[in-house]
């Protein structure tokens, strides 16, 4: 009689079950790295403390404006009404705005084709030649102030907007310097096929090296429209003999400080002042937030080697 093997045993532990995961440690701070954030936390709400101060100020009565308290005790939000209606701050920003465009506009295309040409043609005194345009950065605004001033005056264009972007359109030492930078990083070998293939000079600029520096570009308009933006002194030289209206937003803030400072019998109104202070500075939060990256990036090519 056949018989048949017995049933395979069946395992009375039950479906095997994973193994239990390991467990994560816990990051640990190193204390260096806490005490290092919490001093950059520290000075950053150093830095913002003026600006706090600036925009309680502006929202405070005349008489509470230099109490240093953050929350002002009696709020006053017209402010910000009453001094659009004393002072033409739409006019300044607009010439402002105008100003830097334009200076920003000229200095980024004039120092890039002169980047361009220290950085891709070899010919003898090259370095020479370049450290002399480098020198020129040591000269103080001052050595150069009045000379400036008497070639704008012999053409005849004081009081008017051109002194203050015309020398933009022969480049600038450092932004020649910053886009050197970066036209030296560009592969040597795209300019020589374009030679190859017929390109003049100009068309190498225009086509290969600035699609291709961008980033240096907007660095350089950025950087030259905050200086044109917060130019003071130059305003106050040429502009300074012409119409209110035709102020500069810097220059217009100057002449609040004097138009609300206090007068024989009266009082200040200092909150005005504020008020225009702060609507003149919100562009260029506004600049720095979108372009925080470039400035960053602007920063960190200064210490590129050439």
């Amino acid at each position: 009689m056949a018989t048949t093997a017995p049933p395979a045993a069946v395992s009375q532990a039950g479906p095997s079950t994973p193994p239990p995961e390991p467990r994560r440690p816990r990051r640990r701070w190193p204390v260096g790295q806490i005490v290092l954030t919490l001093l950059l936390i520290g000075f950053a709400l150093l830095f913002l403390y003026p600006l706090v101060w600036l925009v309680a100020a502006s929202l405070k009565p005349s008489g509470q404006v230099f109490d240093n308290a953050l929350i002002p005790h009696t709020w006053r939000f017209d402010n910000y009404v009453e001094v659009w209606d004393q002072l033409p701050l739409l006019h300044w920003i607009f010439n402002s705005v105008a100003i830097a465009f334009l200076a920003a506009a000229l200095v980024s295309v004039s120092s890039s084709v002169v980047a361009f040409g220290f950085a891709y043609f070899r010919f003898p005194g090259r370095s020479v030649l370049f450290g002399l345009v480098l020198a020129t950065m040591m000269l103080p605004a001052s050595v150069t102030m009045i000379p400036t001033y008497l070639i704008w005056k012999q053409t005849g264009l004081l009081g008017t907007w051109v002194p203050l972007f015309g020398a933009n359109l022969f480049g600038s030492a450092f932004y020649i310097f910053l886009q050197r930078q970066f036209f030296l990083g560009l592969p040597r070998e795209l300019f020589e096929a374009a030679r190859i293939d017929g390109s003049s000079y100009w068309q190498m600029f225009w086509r290969i090296a600035m699609p291709l520096s961008i980033p240096s570009f907007i660095i350089v308009f950025l950087f030259e429209f905050q200086a044109a933006w917060n130019n003071f002194q130059g305003a106050l030289i040429y502009l300074n003999a012409g119409s209110v209206e035709g102020f500069t937003a810097p220059l217009g803030v100057a002449y609040a400080m004097t138009k609300y400072s206090p007068t024989a019998g009266g009082q200040a109104d200092y909150q005005y002042v504020m008020v225009a202070s702060l609507l003149v500075t919100l562009p260029m939060l506004l600049l720095f937030s979108f372009g925080q990256r470039y400035f960053i990036e602007g920063v960190a090519t200064q210490g590129r080697k050439g």
